[in-house]
């Protein structure tokens, strides 16, 4: 098949919480024959070691409130190595369709002609049982809210204030910075005494966590030199193994 006969495709693939295990079986075999992955700052690099050897690797990484590639120079690698190699693995961090942009890199490769796949990742907050916190247990949690710490404009979800009000165990992704706010809006609520962990490279050999009252979250942090990547836990449950 010439370069004119191929049908361009894009993998959004997730590489799901950090423990390159953790990959779907799925996910494993897309690597296996991939031409080309873009891949982020969360997608454990032992994972490009399943791609064959002429496997073109492209980082296009954000690090945290640091350097990070433009999404626009993203969809544009996406657009050029679908067309020139017929087929790119985007590797995303995490699950793509959970506070990542996957979907946005899915509908500019339809609206470009490029046919697409997605394969699901395990996200970070499922990795929480690794240090013996269930997301839901019975007659104590019987759902999660999953909110984002630091939306679009900068400010802190609204969501998170309903939140608070249910007896839902809360995972916030992306909140290391938000720390302050979000012990602030629980202890405003007068519900700065429930329970909460961090945990920090969820699934990783470097994993570190630390548990407490929500509205010492900051000097939690502090006191166990927690930083991102992290998720904050805050709920019941987080006390279960007690």
């Amino acid at each position: 098949m010439n370069i004119l006969e191929r049908i361009p495709e894009l993998y959004v693939l997730g590489a799901g919480p950090g423990d390159p295990e953790l990959i779907t079986v799925k996910g494993y075999r897309i690597l296996q024959k991939a031409k080309v992955v873009l891949y982020d700052n969360l997608a454990n690099k032992e994972l490009l070691e399943l791609t064959p050897e002429d496997c073109e690797k492209i980082y296009v990484g954000k690090q945290p409130y640091g350097d990070y590639t433009p999404q626009e120079q993203i969809h544009e690698l996406i657009k050029h190595f679908a067309f020139t190699k017929g087929s790119v693995v985007r590797l995303k961090g995490g699950d793509p369709f959970i506070f990542g942009r996957g979907f946005e890199e899915i509908l500019f490769a339809r609206e470009n002609g490029i046919k697409t796949y997605f394969i699901p990742g395990i996200t970070s907050m499922q990795a929480s049982g690794s240090v013996d916190i269930p997301l839901t247990h019975r007659a104590m949690s019987e759902s999660v809210w999953m909110v984002t710490g630091t939306k679009k404009d900068g400010l802190l979800s609204a969501d998170l204030k309903l939140a608070i009000q249910s007896n839902a165990t809360v995972v916030i992704y992306m909140g290391m910075k938000k720390l302050d706010e979000i012990a602030r809006a629980y202890i405003e609520s007068g519900n700065g005494n429930i329970p909460a962990a961090i945990i920090q490279n969820a699934s990783k050999p470097n994993q570190k966590s630390a548990r407490g009252f929500v509205k010492n979250l900051p000097a939690i942090a502090e006191s166990k030199a927690l930083t991102y990547p992290a998720i904050i836990i805050i709920g019941a449950v987080t006390s279960l193994a007690n």
